[in-house]
């Protein structure tokens, strides 16, 4: 996949996720813990971290979309997920970029590289996706 380069904005988006996954980590213990951040088109950051649990508790990036719609932020246009442990950007997983392609077709995912994080746009990340219509 042929990633675009980041933005200081986007460096900007990871560190909340970073910074957020630290502060409220479940630890090393087994527990598995994301945070993400979310950026709205006026400029607006959101995180949320994600609520591990057996049966399946929501993924860090639905709860950043959520944070970020209780707040009356609907134009979102980039989002990054970051795991605890120094694990570092993550990409979504499939339940998530098909919610982001629902929710925000336009939106700008941040991904990881052996390189170093860049992003792309969700389309390529769930081509021929289902477009759910309510």
């Amino acid at each position: 996949m042929d990633l675009r380069p980041l933005t200081p904005e986007d460096h900007e988006l990871i560190d909340l996720a970073r910074r957020t996954v630290e502060e409220n980590t479940d630890g090393p213990d087994g527990i598995y813990t994301m945070g993400a951040a979310v950026r709205n088109a006026d400029g607006r950051l959101f995180a949320g971290i994600n609520l591990y649990h057996f049966t399946g508790g929501p993924c860090a990036e639905l709860v950043a979309l959520g944070h970020a719609r209780a707040s009356g932020a609907r134009d979102l246009t980039t989002i990054v997920a970051v795991g605890n442990e120094n694990r570092g950007v993550q990409a979504p997983c499939g339940r998530d970029r098909q919610v982001l392609l629902d929710y925000h077709p336009g939106i700008r995912v941040i991904l990881p590289t052996p390189d170093g994080p860049g992003w792309s746009p969700i389309t390529a990340l769930l081509p021929g996706g289902y477009r759910w219509a309510p």
